[in-house]
């Protein structure tokens, strides 16, 4: 198994969950994400009010699923792991007993930016940058990163990169209100747990039925349009254009084409 994932506990009620596959570039394959969700669970269970979420892996958060897990469930071959954990996520980190903080170091693209979209709070670094590259493969958006971020950036961007699959800056996120707090290079973990361990010293009762009002608000239509962009997706990643460029991506992949490189980040574009 390529991935680590372990959780340590910085503070009394806060859990820090950290990532990294340095094989797959931080791509979530089946396996992990099925971690994922029970640590997450875990900690709920051991007594975490808040859960911060972070990479060790340096320039990558949590980046887009695992592209051969992907193809392999489309094509009937056997995966990683259950892929049940892309929903145990979300329902862990939609629990209104536990805040989360997205503690965002390195660029996030596909369902590791909708795992960020799905948090409480996003900090990240100002040299980061956000991806919905599915367009790119002939794949469509499946677990939020239309539907949440449309609510949290706004119509406009949103359309911008789920349509092209082009990067976004954390600057440019944070000025429509996706990213929560900017900050700079190298300080999005130590500025998470010190917002999260002032959030774990407030009023239990008071933090949960906040969270619950704030869901309250759009939960309803949200969940409406997830299921349907959950069903859009499952549609189309079984079809003859979505495979092959899931097989073109991952071959590139395979060769050692870095992310930023294959999906055109402002970096690789000045050179």
């Amino acid at each position: 198994m390529a991935h680590s994932i372990s959780t340590d506990w910085p503070a009394e009620n806060v859990a820090c969950i950290r990532f990294s596959d340095p094989q797959r570039q931080n791509q979530i394959c089946w396996a992990a994400i099925d971690q994922l969700g029970e640590e997450l669970k875990l900690a709920r269970e051991r007594g975490a009010r808040v859960v911060v979420l972070t990479s060790t892996l340096e320039g990558h958060w949590f980046e887009h699923a695992w592209l051969q897990d992907l193809i392999d469930g489309a094509e009937g071959r056997a995966q990683s792991g259950s892929g049940k954990g892309w929903f145990t996520v979300l329902q862990e980190l939609a629990q209104e007993s536990v805040i989360s903080v997205a503690a965002i170091s390195g660029n996030c693209s596909g369902g590791g930016a909708e795992i960020g979209w799905a948090c409480d709070l996003r900090i990240a670094e100002k040299q980061v940058y956000f991806s919905q590259p599915e367009i790119s493969m002939g794949l469509t958006t499946g677990i939020g990163g239309s539907s949440r971020l449309a609510r949290l950036a706004g119509r406009g961007i949103a359309t911008d990169m789920v349509l092209t699959g082009e990067p976004v800056s954390a600057a440019r996120l944070y000025d429509s209100g996706a990213v929560s707090r900017l900050v700079e290079t190298g300080q999005a973990l130590s500025a998470s747990v010190e917002l999260s361990k002032a959030l774990a010293r407030k009023s239990d009762a008071a933090l949960t039925a906040l969270k619950e009002v704030l869901k309250y608000g759009d939960d309803e239509s949200l969940a409406s349009s997830l299921a349907n962009e959950q069903n859009v997706f499952r549609a189309i990643v079984s079809s003859k254009e979505a495979l092959s460029g899931m097989k073109q991506m991952q071959i590139q992949y395979d060769r050692g084409i870095s992310i930023a490189e294959l999906y055109n980040y402002p970096k690789w574009r000045e050179q």
